[in-house]
């Protein structure tokens, strides 16, 4: 008996349980909703860090409720970022975790696929991050305007200032 494909067809199926599984982890709990005050200073990073790099993108921050908090549009932004960073930002906090996750099992494709279902194809672009505070989850920012990986940082940076 040949032991490759079973070997392989093993490997697989450990893979695949293993995004699975790492998808499924305990998420972050949600607490009290950011604060104007909270939500400001992480607008200050976040707009720091697109002005820094030149990048026009609109900034969304919601509370741990997914209401909106705050919103800025940079200057020659497209109108159509505004949506699309709101929905970052909601679909951060909806499912407790950066919209990365969604992006990269996606981007696997075959049963991955029917991910684009959830929330629209928005909400599973990179660019949108939780707010975490004292282990608990008080907001998100989503940003939308530039490439996912240059919303993400400049999410992240507004995520980091209240850390």
């Amino acid at each position: 008996m040949n032991k490759k494909p079973i070997s392989a067809l093993l490997l697989g199926a450990a893979l695949t349980l293993g995004s699975v599984q790492a998808f499924a982890q305990t998420p972050t709990p949600y607490g009290a909703p950011v604060t104007l005050e909270q939500a400001r200073k992480a607008m200050a990073a976040a707009e720091s860090e697109a002005l820094k790099n030149n990048w026009n993108v609109t900034i969304a921050i919601v509370d741990s409720g997914g209401h909106m908090v705050l919103l800025q549009r940079l200057e020659n932004t497209a109108y159509s970022s505004v949506e699309v960073a709101k929905e970052k930002a909601q679909g951060a906090v909806a499912f407790r975790r950066p919209t990365k996750a969604f992006q990269d099992l996606i981007a696997q494709g075959g049963v991955h696929l029917r991910l684009l279902n959830i929330t629209g194809d928005a909400g599973v672009l990179e660019g949108g991050v939780p707010i975490v505070t004292g282990g608990k989850m008080i907001g998100a920012v989503g940003v939308a305007g530039a490439t996912s990986q240059q919303d993400a940082q400049i999410a992240q940076a507004g995520a980091d200032a209240l850390k």
